[in-house]
């Protein structure tokens, strides 16, 4: 079975084909067929196409008109299913599901809880109907993963209404906690019964794992929630919200934009959400790039801090995605400060780039990893389920 999965954010979509019909049964990860991705505005003008290393530049109208010529060196014909990753799926969806028409509409409603993904993400689906139209779709859901978390966890301390609303924690990054929580229990001989997976990238959040189901996250209503990002505010006083809107004359728009896009890592260090450019920055002597950094190791060390009573204690510790994956002075500065469980990390191993592996010490009382992410991999296996059910 060949899946094309197709994994849409904010501005780009990343786009792959995989062949599930020797690997239908692995778990893990595959390399990808074929990949490709596309970056494109938020206004009609020029979006980058980058297609198996090849690069060039196309005029769309929209996000979703990036995908026929994004497709072009593809058979279509030999595509069987086609594979979503949504960002937010709300209370409706607490598995991955086949696409119609009632799920496409349900998936667009919900694009006020995530606008920045949801909106752009039905344009693929649409234009997949167009492209492929007999071909069937599966929407994989970033919350799907917390969709178990109980009342105790996801209720807000508001008012009760607020439940009937909608407004509850939902969580999300679900796809990247899934397969990261898998792989660590495939590495360790037997999935973990107490686990923490921190996936750090852009966007930034924690899952506490219990025999391999989420039960408590630090992202919440939206991806605004929990630790501090690359250029996300992350948790915050709310009563900062109501002196800007009180006394300082901020919209809703205004609001949206610094809390999403000026803030985090770029917001303090003045200098780039990239953890990369920050460290380099913070080399050089530049103080507002080091206090960024330590803003996000003291932000990180209490969220993780903060999941461990409802876990009763800590078996295993996997650090993922961008951040995760290449910041060994971070994944240090975050044993140290939990060296009170009994946590080790080998200096040798922290600093090797050689994939996934244990980088604790064979005496640590907690077990930690490192894992690369297989977010488009999580989805085709998905897929392929939904599919053959």
């Amino acid at each position: 079975m060949n899946i094309l999965v197709l994994n849409g954010g904010s501005s780009s979509v990343k786009a792959s084909l995989f062949d599930l019909s020797s690997d239908g049964d692995a778990v893990d990860a595959a390399s990808p067929a074929w990949k490709a991705r596309a970056e494109f505005p938020h206004v009609p003008g020029d979006a980058r196409l980058y297609v198996q290393g090849q690069e060039r530049t196309v005029r769309v109208q929209s996000a979703g008109d990036s995908l026929a010529p994004l497709l072009d060196s593809l058979d279509r014909s030999a595509i069987d299913a086609v594979g979503h990753r949504i960002v937010h799926g709300g209370k409706a969806f607490r598995e991955s599901t086949r696409i119609g028409p009632e799920v496409k509409q349900t998936i667009a409603s919900l694009a006020n809880l995530a606008p920045e993904h949801n909106r752009l993400e039905v344009e693929g689906i649409e234009a997949m109907e167009r492209l492929l139209p007999s071909v069937p779709q599966v929407a994989v859901f970033d919350t799907a993963f917390h969709a178990h978390l109980t009342p105790t966890a996801y209720t807000y301390p508001g008012p009760y209404d607020w439940l009937d609303q909608g407004i509850r924690r939902y969580g999300f990054h679900g796809i990247s906690h899934q397969y990261v929580s898998g792989r660590a229990g495939r590495l360790l001989g037997g999935m973990p019964g107490r686990m923490i997976t921190c996936h750090l990238g852009n966007g930034c959040s924690l899952a506490a794992i219990r025999d391999g189901r989420s039960i408590d996250t630090t992202m919440g209503f939206t991806p605004l929630a929990g630790l501090m990002m690359g250029t996300r505010s992350g948790s915050i006083d709310p009563g900062i919200v109501i002196h800007l809107v009180r006394h300082c004359g901020s919209s809703a728009e205004d609001l949206d934009r610094i809390l999403n896009k000026q803030s985090g890592l770029f917001g303090i260090s003045g200098i780039s959400g990239d953890m990369r450019e920050v460290m380099a920055a913070m080399e050089q002597g530049n103080a507002r790039a080091r206090l960024a950094y330590e803003i996000y190791a003291h932000r990180l060390g209490a969220e993780i801090g903060s999941l461990l009573p409802g876990l009763g204690g800590l078996d295993a510790l996997v650090f993922t995605a961008g951040i995760g994956e290449n910041c060994p002075p971070l994944r240090q500065r975050v044993a140290d400060a939990l060296v009170f469980l009994g946590m080790q990390i080998d200096p040798a191993r922290n600093q090797s780039p050689d994939g996934d592996r244990e980088i604790s010490t064979p005496g640590s009382s907690v077990r930690v990893l490192v894992v690369h992410t297989q977010e488009e991999w999580e989805i085709a296996r998905e897929c392929r389920r939904i599919v053959k059910s």
